[in-house]
């Protein structure tokens, strides 16, 4: 029994990412670090990022290369599958290899090839799911590595300082992210604790960030939605260059996730980029697609793919599966990514049975295509006014991802 749907009768044609990309835009020029809405649909939107290293085009998901590469991908490879912007860890980074080597390297760009948008991390996530390693007081957090134990401190100042080394597009503060689970005194506290921080960050960030570096801030609360609307009153008025909700995808409820994004992000600033982090799958992006999101970014396509899990328009398939021995067709036969138009279902099983890296890269690409893919359809709905027939005709595919 095959674990696909499909979905024939619903998708007629899908664009190609780059194709969409490639599209005029109602705005192509822009001053650095501004944003342009160029379409919408009820709370749904479209619009223009204008970045140091060109414009992105949103709503946008971005790949995850922690360590300053999409784990088995070449610049070339992520250009293919119609990446615009991809995301790095400043904890991650500046412990490995270091912000100085990659600075002489003349920044993050200059050390992977990418010559397109990045955006980092602080690595505040990372630094505060080290149980027992850290120590938080209201200036910043003392922890232990997890790979060597070596102590460090991480502040508002040294998180924006790496960035600077590192270059990026975007940078993000340093906040507190509490557990899903969290009661809400923990999350009150929590939120606090990152205003603080935001501050300061707001405060600093032109003496040390370069021109040409957004600085975004963050918004926390959970899923109590007086926290958030609270907290997002607080750090809009600190004039960052964008805001992103945090803390969600960490345990909660996917419905309360989807009501959260849904009551939050259309007050968000309307003239400023807004971008959800860690999420998710692709009911996940559509949900934030239609509260107004324009960013997001996750690991889930190119983790998946490492193990055999790869997201198709007809549904979830597991490359593992014995029905996929003797198939001689395409992982997805309305795909046009490197791996569906050089290789069969039998081969890639092959591979990764085989543990051979030539898995890896293709099945990494092929996810990262389909999430362009996905996110390219909202896109031009959103910018041809064709957004509720696109949501109809893909809703099929996105009942196949639902939780089971």
């Amino acid at each position: 029994m095959t674990d696909t749907h499909d979905t024939s009768s619903t998708l007629e044609s899908l664009p190609h990412p780059q194709e969409v990309l490639d599209a005029p835009s109602p705005a192509q020029e822009g001053p650095v670090g501004s944003f342009v809405e160029v379409a919408r649909s009820g709370d749904a939107r479209s619009g223009v990022l204008f970045t140091a290293h060109g414009p992105v085009q949103t709503p946008v998901f971005m790949p995850v290369g922690t360590y300053g590469a999409v784990k088995g991908l070449t610049p070339r490879d992520l250009k293919a599958t119609g990446a615009q912007i991809v995301l790095g860890n400043a904890y991650h980074l500046a412990h490995r290899p270091g912000p100085e080597l990659i600075e002489a390297h003349g920044g993050l760009h200059g050390f992977m090839g990418w010559d397109h948008g990045i955006l980092t991390d602080s690595g505040g996530y990372q630094v505060f799911s080290l149980r027992g390693l850290q120590k938080i007081d209201d200036t910043g957090v003392d922890y232990r590595t997890h790979f060597d134990g070596s102590k460090h401190r991480m502040t508002p100042r040294s998180v924006l300082e790496v960035e600077a080394k590192l270059g990026s597009d975007i940078a993000m503060i340093l906040d507190h992210c509490p557990p899903g689970d969290a009661d809400r005194p923990l999350m009150r506290a929590a939120m606090e604790r990152t205003t603080r921080w935001a501050r300061e960050a707001a405060e600093l960030r032109e003496q040390i960030l370069a021109p040409t570096q957004m600085c975004f801030g963050i918004v926390q609360g959970g899923t109590d939605l007086e926290l958030r609307e609270e907290h997002l009153g607080q750090i809009a008025e600190l004039g960052f260059s964008g805001l992103a909700l945090g803390g969600l995808s960490v345990g909660e409820p996917t419905a309360a996730m989807h009501a959260t994004m849904a009551a939050v992000a259309p007050k968000m600033p309307t003239d400023k980029p807004r971008y959800v982090m860690g999420i998710g799958t692709p009911p996940d992006l559509v949900a934030a697609v239609r509260s107004g999101v324009d960013m997001f970014d996750c690991v889930m396509p190119t983790r998946h793919a490492r193990n055999a899990q790869l997201f198709t328009w007809a549904g979830r398939m597991n490359i593992r599966r014995a029905e996929h021995r003797d198939d001689l067709r395409p992982i997805d036969d309305r795909c046009a990514c490197e791996c569906c138009t050089t290789t069969s279902r039998a081969y890639l099983r092959h591979l990764h049975r085989q543990n051979d890296p030539l898995y890896g890269r293709l099945a990494t690409i092929h996810n990262l295509f389909f999430y362009a893919q996905l996110i390219a359809v909202l896109r031009q709905g959103l910018r041809s006014g064709t957004f509720d027939a696109v949501l109809a005709s893909i809703q099929p595919m996105l009942d196949t991802y639902a939780p089971r």
